[in-house]
């Protein structure tokens, strides 16, 4: 059964740095584009960023370049956001999520709709 679990969030000053991590267990990451989502308080879900199954392929919300990195470690089959500068608007829950499908499914690229998702880990900034 294909299961993602987010750590690495909590409580951090503005300016300051997390690194989040999405584990998986049940399948292997290496056919699978991975997203990061967050959720603020009211607000709908957002996508953050996403990478491709092998790593070449990045992109990223307007609202983080520059701030946030996604990687991939497909050895150890977890997905990591890196995130610094970290500001009061960044504040919510996070989410990593596969794409629809999976694992049955191999969708490789960051063009997939993703619907498989992790319990998520709180993220917040303030001083």
């Amino acid at each position: 059964q294909l299961q993602l679990v987010e750590s690495g969030g909590g409580l951090v000053q503005p300016g300051g740095s997390l690194r989040l991590s999405c584990a998986a267990s049940g399948f292997t990451l290496d056919y699978y584009a991975i997203g990061w989502f967050r959720q603020a308080p009211g607000k709908e879900r957002e996508r953050v960023s996403c990478i491709s199954n092998g790593g070449g392929s990045t992109n990223y919300a307007d609202s983080v370049k520059g701030r946030f990195t996604i990687s991939r470690d497909n050895a150890k089959n977890t997905v990591y956001l890196q995130m610094n500068s970290l500001k009061p608007e960044d504040t919510a829950i996070y989410y990593c999520a596969a794409p629809v499908g999976a694992p049955s499914v191999k969708t490789t690229t960051c063009r997939a709709e993703f619907g498989s998702w992790g319990q998520g880990t709180q993220v917040t900034v303030a001083s």
